[in-house]
């Protein structure tokens, strides 16, 4: 018995030294007080760790003193989550998503963005030519109730004041929340239907510039391109960039479902899921901007010019944001 204890006095006097120091930086750390590392502390804290876990599997395995072996345990499990775990705030996690996964998730699918954007301009000018030769045509493009009394039979006084008095009695903050919700389900949709070879969502992008370009026809046909224009850009740029990405970021997911590569299809679709997921959760954000600039900007602001400005200035932050060249982090 005594020999026991002399080898456990000595196995402790040999290597309790670093024991010490990982607690005393680990009691710094779990007290927030990060900065009092200094660079050989940060250093050694994974050399420490290593080495007390060494030090349990010896104790453990020449059965030494219970109360060392629950310490070792302690201080091993305590140093684990900040070695290997996440120990990012809430606030820093939002600022990595903004500042650097979203806006990187977003330039990865280029080509997919591409694509979609012209899936929906081709859609728009298919509607605008065949509503200016054929009005009727009109509603196969846009459901009755999208259409909200504007249509080929509408007047240009009646159109004149959807696009300056295009309130209609309804509160902004309840508009602007149904725009949100509205708009939502659109990109998500668009998204998950990627899943199926990317048909579906190249459809959704088709046929979402079908109903932008039947209503540029009517507006046109009246003399209210410009107007409409304005109307439609100071949301629609955050709105329809939004849309187009969620299209872009579910053909990616389709495309590598049907074109893997050297990837098994499992492991293409999970890396395309992760970059599509960042994505879309970007884009229901761009999305409420949409809505608070259609709920609110839009009918507030009644100049044709001021509302064209408000566009060509979200279509250069978008793309400043999105595109413009940063370092490597």
């Amino acid at each position: 018995m005594s020999e026991l204890v002399l080898k456990s006095q000595r196995f402790r006097s040999e290597r309790e030294a670093d024991w010490k120091r990982l607690e005393s930086l680990l009691s710094l750390l779990e007290a927030g007080k990060r900065r009092a590392l200094s660079a050989d502390d940060v250093i050694a804290l994974p050399v420490l760790y290593r080495a007390t876990l060494s030090s349990l599997s010896v104790a453990r395995s020449i059965s030494l003193d219970k109360n060392l072996v629950d310490y070792l345990e302690s201080l091993c499990t305590r140093a684990y989550f900040f070695v290997y775990g996440n120990r990012t705030t809430l606030a820093e996690r939002l600022g990595g998503f903004f500042l650097r996964d979203w806006p990187r998730a977003v330039r990865a699918l280029w080509r997919e963005t591409l694509v979609s954007a012209g899936l929906g301009l081709l859609g728009a000018l298919v509607a605008f030519e065949v509503t200016l030769k054929r009005p009727a045509f009109f509603y196969v493009f846009v459901p009755r109730g999208l259409a909200e009394g504007r249509g080929p039979r509408s007047s240009t006084a009646e159109l004149s004041h959807t696009i300056f008095d295009p309130q209609h009695g309804k509160p902004l903050g309840y508009f602007a929340s149904f725009l949100f919700t509205h708009n939502a389900q659109i990109a998500i949709l668009a998204f998950a239907l990627g899943f199926a070879c990317c048909l579906p969502a190249a459809f959704l992008m088709f046929y979402n510039g079908l109903m932008v370009g039947a209503f540029l026809a009517i507006f046109y046909t009246h003399g209210l391109l410009a107007p409409f224009g304005g109307w439609t850009l100071i949301h629609g740029v955050t709105e329809l960039f939004a849309v187009t990405l969620a299209g872009a970021a579910g053909m990616r997911i389709g495309w590598m479902l049907a074109f893997p590569g050297q990837k098994s299809r499992l492991a293409a679709a999970a890396e395309a899921g992760r970059i599509g997921a960042i994505v879309i959760g970007g884009a229901v954000v761009m999305l409420g901007v949409a809505g608070l600039l259609e709920g609110f900007g839009r009918q507030m602001i009644t100049s044709t010019a001021l509302r064209y400005v408000i566009a060509l200035a979200t279509a250069a932050l978008w793309s400043t944001y999105f595109y413009f060249p940063r370092g490597r982090p």
